[in-house]
């Protein structure tokens, strides 16, 4: 079994544990999650008081073959066909959840760009420069982590490329 961090048996994520890490500035927003909520994302967003539009939620996808990390926004939908290209590849599809899970180490739901198991190609949709900061998931449900879009992207070496779409 492997050992747990003094972050981590306190209550801290392998994402928060990974921005610590980087020395990243974030704010952690932790809020009580309701399983029967339709969605996940609209209810961080809620939960925070936070518009949808800075609340990104993290999607995984198969790339050609290879699973790719998509953040876009909770206010719309991943366009499939632009993060194929995004990434230079010619078809994408969404990942099976089970496989999501095992790879990134996070729970549906839970996903979070940051401190996933394996490294992943990340796509964050270009809208996220229009703000000063943006939400993600800090890996488990009911957490969220607000941080920079540039400390995102830096961190996750993620593409900014219109992934999203209304």
């Amino acid at each position: 079994m492997a050992k747990k961090s003094k972050k981590q048996q306190s209550g801290g994520t392998p994402a928060t544990v990974a921005l610590a890490a980087a020395g990243a500035t974030y704010t952690v927003h932790a809020y009580d999650h309701d399983p029967a909520h339709p969605s996940y994302g609209e209810e961080a967003a809620e939960a925070m008081g936070v518009s949808p539009e800075r609340v990104f939620k993290t999607l995984v996808a198969d790339v050609d073959g290879a699973l790719t990390v998509a953040v876009v926004p909770v206010a719309g939908q991943l366009d499939l066909k632009a993060l194929a290209a995004a990434v230079g590849g010619k078809r994408a599809a969404m990942a099976d959840p089970a496989l999501a899970e095992r790879t990134t180490g996070y729970v549906r739901g839970g996903i979070s760009p940051l401190g996933q198991r394996k490294r992943l190609p990340t796509v964050l949709d270009a809208s996220a420069s229009g703000h000063a900061t943006i939400c993600v998931s800090a890996g488990r449900r009911g957490l969220e982590v607000e941080l920079t879009p540039d400390a995102l992207a830096e961190l996750t070496e993620a593409v900014l490329a219109p992934i999203g779409r209304a």
